[in-house]
């Protein structure tokens, strides 16, 4: 059986490019604590709040409930759930999975395939992060699971078709003459730009494309913002902040509320600006909750 392939073609629901990374986010979260603890189930009230947690942190702006992914990840054949009357889900249902004492683990051939295969761990993993998330994410996503990859194990697999375009990076770069769009930032050691990061808007593991118009150049720090959805573009190219955040410090009222409303510096003459449609899904998938009125002229 080929689990990579079965993996990646999991069920989700989906619309117009709408996330719905639940059944993904489960299953890392499983395969972490496989990595712990190769014959422990999960019991759905001791692990609710954790994947709550994740599904908050990772998954889309709308509320949701990690009782979805429990029980019908099942369909998907690498997760199985029993309760005290015995195999089978009680439904997707909270107080169902709650009153049951409904306990989910990895289907047994599929824990069987992971011992037999040291790599397979660290291969599912990786497919995974490929296809759901963007990459300054996946690190920080890996903690939070408890997943430690060796080196080794961080390839991308035949599984993940889609291949990102080297090219994009520098010409986004580039097309932003070396700073970052939302604050500026343009470090360089000698000659070499340094914590420069070409973005995407629609990310890529959901179609975004890579060209200048699903890219933007950003510093580090408001990438993995951006990312995360603490900062977008409004129509009016200008920077959203999310009203969900919060930070008393000097520092993060310089580096991101201070932001609200901002126009975005660049793209040079000439390059395309972000394109409405990439911006529209990253309002839509990624940026979380209100914006943040921009300050008052002084």
């Amino acid at each position: 059986m080929d689990w990579l392939e079965r993996i990646a073609k999991l069920r989700q629901w989906t619309r117009n490019g709408t996330r719905a990374p639940h059944k993904p986010l489960l299953l890392l979260y499983a395969l972490g604590r496989f990595q712990d603890d190769a014959d422990g189930g999960l019991h759905y009230t001791a692990v609710e709040q954790d994947l709550q947690r994740l599904l908050i942190e990772y998954g889309p702006p709308n509320r949701t409930t990690p009782a979805y992914p429990f029980h019908h990840l099942v369909s998907d054949g690498v997760w199985e759930v029993r309760t005290e009357r015995g195999p089978g889900s009680p439904g997707s249902g909270v107080r169902d999975l709650r009153e049951t004492g409904a306990t989910g683990q990895l289907a047994p051939d599929l824990k069987a395939a992971l011992r037999r295969e040291p790599d397979l761990l660290g291969s599912i993993t990786r497919l995974l992060l490929d296809l759901h998330f963007p990459p300054s994410l996946h690190g920080e996503l890996c903690e939070a699971v408890g997943l430690g990859l060796e080196p080794a194990q961080a390839e991308r697999h035949s599984a993940v078709r889609r291949r990102r375009d080297p090219r994009m990076r520098e010409q986004v770069l580039t097309a932003y003459e070396y700073r970052c769009a939302f604050c500026g930032y343009d470090g360089r050691i000698g000659a070499v730009p340094v914590g420069l990061e070409a973005a995407h808007v629609r990310w890529w593991a959901f179609g975004g494309p890579d060209g200048i118009e699903n890219g933007l150049c950003l510093c580090a720090l408001h990438h993995k913002l951006f990312d995360k959805g603490v900062l977008g573009v409004g129509d009016d190219q200008r920077l959203l902040v999310s009203q969900r955040f919060v930070g008393h410090s000097p520092a993060a009222r310089e580096h991101v509320t201070a932001l609200a409303g901002r126009p975005l510096i660049g793209p040079q003459p000439g390059s395309s600006p972000v394109a409405a449609a990439h911006r529209g899904w990253h309002a839509r998938q990624v940026f979380h909750g209100e914006p943040r009125p921009a300050p008052a002229a002084a």
